[in-house]
């Protein structure tokens, strides 16, 4: 057990959260497969999977044993976040799901699509700004953004690019003085890229392309905003 971080109830969940979410992504589980197996309503296990709600040791049992899965499949074999070489994690940096990106601290090697090997310089001056839990999480990742999330962020965000994302800033601070950060969002399973500010328990998310609407995320009592933030968008890596 030497090798396995220690995880209280909130981690177990976050990571039984992730794994849902794989399945569902790779299409081997739908919610309504999942309520249908273990008998909870679909709005029970949906709020689960969007974080606005917990669930008991005895539900997460019970969601365990419909997926053939034991505690320890939670568990990720791994060096601690401090041991993780910073020009290591600069110098490589993976490109995984959306919902890796949101929720899992440290990457694994099996949810790894591929790596991107950029100069260590490019980042080793970027500034770190957000909450000092997401100091223990592995900085850079990359995701992929799909045609219909890039229109919105045309022509700053083109479809099929990469999206280098900084999951130690996830502040509202502005990186440079009169300019919008351009942040990765969590909604749902998902990840938006928007410009983004907080008004009135609100996340207000603006695309670049005018055309598009103004989307709003409803912050719930109790939640920060900056808990739906993945994080600052370092680099755009546009696909010619």
């Amino acid at each position: 057990m030497a090798n396995y971080p220690q995880m209280n109830l909130t981690q177990m969940q976050d990571r039984l959260r992730v794994e849902l979410l794989r399945r569902i992504e790779r299409g081997t589980l739908t919610v309504s497969l999942l309520a249908r197996q273990t008998g909870f309503a679909q709005a029970h296990i949906s709020n689960f999977l969007r974080s606005r709600r917990q669930l008991s040791l005895a539900a997460i049992d019970r969601i365990l044993s419909a997926q053939r899965m034991a505690a320890d499949d939670l568990l990720v074999a791994t060096r601690p976040a401090r041991l993780w070489s910073k020009a290591e994690e600069r110098s490589a940096i993976p490109l995984v799901s959306h919902a890796v990106a949101l929720f899992e601290p440290i990457i694994r090697p099996a949810a790894i699509q591929l790596h991107l090997h950029l100069p260590a310089a490019a980042l080793k001056s970027a500034r770190v700004h957000g909450s000092s839990a997401r100091r223990a999480w592995q900085r850079f990742v990359a995701i992929r953004v799909a045609p219909t999330d890039a229109l919105p962020m045309d022509p700053l965000v083109l479809p099929e690019a990469i999206a280098l994302i900084d999951r130690h800033y996830n502040s509202l601070l502005p990186y440079r003085p009169n300019r919008q950060n351009l942040h990765a969002v969590r909604n749902g399973s998902h990840l938006t890229l928007r410009y983004v500010e907080f008004l009135a328990r609100r996340l207000v998310l603006r695309p670049h392309n005018s055309a598009f609407p103004v989307h709003l995320i409803e912050v719930n009592p109790g939640e920060s905003p900056y808990e739906l933030l993945a994080g600052r968008i370092a680099l755009i890596l546009n696909e010619t």
